[in-house]
């Protein structure tokens, strides 16, 4: 064993021996307490509440529709005035992300054309124009202003079909 060792190993047990001293205090003051507490005299306790009994309800709609299973028209009956996404359009940039993760960032005026100002989550900032598609939901802006972007977006009715909702990014919306 190197000297080095040695004098390692004696620090060692020079610790272990100081950390163990500690341990063995007196635990008198400790005892008393738990003593004390249990000399204490027991106070009332408090009675249960009641148990609420339910009463049971029969369903009667048996024969009426089920509420969990959707109502769904018949082929001629639907009416969703034709409103499907297009297909064969070239998807754009901007629709390749989520709506709640795009910010309205400002407008440029330029030579007349107002220009909303749209900025992604990699922090790059794009232009567009009325017309332009943002989203997943085939989100056609429809008007531009100083504070909001708004869009028409076709989504699915959960019913076969799909039908169109407004939707909107305002200035400084996170």
């Amino acid at each position: 064993m190197t000297n080095l060792n040695k004098i390692l190993l004696v620090l060692a047990l020079g610790l272990m021996v100081v950390t163990t001293a500690g341990c063995s205090r007196s635990m008198s003051d400790l005892e008393g307490y738990i003593a004390e507490v249990n000399a204490r005299p027991g106070g009332p306790i408090d009675p249960l509440p009641p148990v609420k009994t339910y009463e049971t309800v029969a369903y009667e709609r048996s024969n009426a529709r089920s509420p969990f299973v959707p109502d769904l028209p018949a082929a001629g009956d639907r009416d969703d005035d034709g409103v499907r996404p297009d297909a064969s359009r070239k998807r754009e940039f901007l629709e390749g992300f989520p709506l709640d993760t795009l910010r309205m960032v400002g407008t440029l005026n330029k030579e007349g054309q107002l220009y909303g100002l749209v900025q992604t989550s990699d922090k790059l900032i794009h232009r567009v124009v009325v017309g332009n598609y943002l989203g997943q939901n085939d989100g056609r802006i429809i008007s531009i202003t100083e504070s909001a972007i708004q869009l028409l977006e076709i989504v699915p009715d959960g019913l076969g079909g799909y039908t169109e909702r407004a939707a909107s990014i305002g200035l400084g919306e996170t």
